[in-house]
């Protein structure tokens, strides 16, 4: 419980593709052309180009906390949720993003143990983060 109030780890950068985008769009039917069409996005979005899926973003929370943050003796995680989730920026293709992770609670339940995570997804050279969040995920042995 000492971790309560911490920043916990930090993810590696990694590269948003406009493949990675074309893949999440083809999985999730979400074809929207502020996604796949390059010249319409730099003629007529605000972004100059194209972007991620801000659910493309959130899914990557997976992978990055794997990377930033060990439970020891954990056998199992289980995401049970998210309280809150916004994209106050977009992520541009070819940007970079790396996530923050602090503890906001943990919680001991008969059979696992609850964290729940405030979560910072940064943009490289970005100004504000594209992603913040609070996430809830089950521990167990």
């Amino acid at each position: 419980m000492d971790f309560v109030g911490r920043e916990v780890g930090i993810s590696e950068w990694h590269a948003i593709t406009q493949d990675q985008i074309r893949q999440f769009a083809d999985v999730t039917r979400d074809h929207q052309w502020i996604h796949l069409d390059h010249e319409r996005a730099q003629r007529e979005s605000p972004f100059g180009g194209t972007i991620a899926h801000g659910f493309l973003t959130l899914s990557l929370l997976s992978s990055l906390i794997q990377e930033a943050v060990h439970i020891r003796g954990a056998g199992m995680v289980v995401n049970y949720g998210l309280n809150r989730v916004r994209f106050p920026a977009p992520v541009r293709v070819d940007s970079h993003v790396r996530a923050r992770f602090s503890v906001l609670a943990v919680k001991e339940l008969a059979d696992c143990l609850e964290a729940t995570f405030s979560v910072t997804v940064e943009c490289k050279d970005a100004g504000k983060p594209c992603c913040v969040a609070e996430w809830i995920l089950r521990y167990y042995s």
